[in-house]
């Protein structure tokens, strides 16, 4: 069973603000004070989750928990994603409202956000940083070229897909099952769920305190995420169409490949060693392989719908909020 605390079975306020940090010690006093300037005349909960942070920013939300601040406290650093999805967890909201701790977000567009999304029934509505307050050639053309590239991919018309700041409904939120990079990809995880969404302006602002988490070496798996993405679209339900077409395909070239070299057998000639016979087998062989791959990704899918559930983090201690559980 997984190691977390499960939120009541109906909201207990109009909105939870989830915030992954990790050391951000000098900016997180003035963050949790932004949220509630921000969010003054909203039912709300503010939900800090510490991914293993080592300069002491989860002893200093610590000591402002209360009813409405909370800290999750992780075990390991898990990463952004996972972050996310332990504040999804514990959140009690009807809707929920995703901040980055770097202070760039600006708490105050969240009230437009969710006065648009109560106002025109969207599941979702996400962050544009219009005005990108970053460096141009490492983060805002890498950014440029990545949005054109998962819009391409994933057919959902968002400019910005790195924007965490973001409001949705928290049943939309609890189907994310976030994990590896897969936080960037939200509107298009959520898409395949067959969320309404839509997108506003928001602040940005320049980086206060700390330097940026990100780096190039993220780039590979921000791709492989994304190809995942691509297949998740379109074969998450049918998985057996790609490889079992594929495997098909494959099998039939070779046993076409085989015969023709049998014939020629047949005849007389000497096939041993001709490179189409090595094309033949691996054809053959590539087939079967791949029509048996599509077998096991179909029960590999149905067994993952069963245990969705599972444990994709470990917490260490849940403090503050309108409920506190300690590990």
């Amino acid at each position: 069973m997984p190691d977390h605390t499960l939120p009541p079975s109906r909201p207990t306020c109009l909105l939870s603000v989830v915030i992954p940090v990790l050391n951000e010690v000098e900016s997180i006093d003035l963050l949790i004070d932004a949220v509630q300037t921000a969010l003054k005349d909203i039912d709300h909960e503010t939900i800090i989750v510490d991914d293993f942070s080592t300069d002491g920013t989860r002893e200093k939300v610590r000591a402002r928990t209360g009813a409405s601040v909370m800290l999750v406290e992780l075990r390991k650093n898990y990463g952004q994603s996972t972050a996310m999805a332990a504040g999804i967890d514990q959140a009690s909201g009807q809707f929920i409202a995703f901040l980055d701790g770097d202070l760039q977000n600006d708490p105050l567009d969240i009230p437009m956000m969710l006065e648009k999304i109560q106002r025109e029934d969207w599941d979702i509505v996400a962050g544009n940083r219009k005005d990108r307050k970053d460096k141009m050639l490492v983060r805002k053309i890498p950014s440029l070229i990545a949005n054109r590239l998962i819009r391409r991919i994933t057919k959902v018309t968002l400019q910005d897909f790195g924007c965490t700041l973001k409001v949705m409904r928290t049943e939309e939120a609890r189907a994310l099952q976030l994990h590896g990079e897969m936080h960037r990809f939200i509107p298009a995880v959520a898409s395949l769920n067959g969320a309404r969404m839509t997108e506003v302006d928001v602040r940005h602002h320049p980086r206060r305190f700390g330097t940026s988490k990100y780096n190039l070496s993220r780039t590979f798996r921000v791709i492989s995420d994304l190809m995942l993405i691509y297949f998740m679209r379109r074969y998450s339900q049918k998985p057996m169409h790609i490889f079992g077409t594929g495997g098909f395909l494959a099998f039939s070239a070779g046993v076409l490949v085989n015969l023709y070299l049998f014939a020629l057998k047949l005849m007389g000639q000497d096939i041993w060693g001709k490179p189409l016979l090595i094309l033949g087998m691996i054809l053959l062989l590539g087939g079967i392989q791949l029509i048996t791959i599509g077998i096991l990704a179909d029960i590999g899918l149905r067994t993952y719908h069963r245990v969705a559930d599972g444990e994709r983090y470990r917490l260490r201690r849940v403090t503050g909020g309108r409920r506190e559980e300690l590990r």
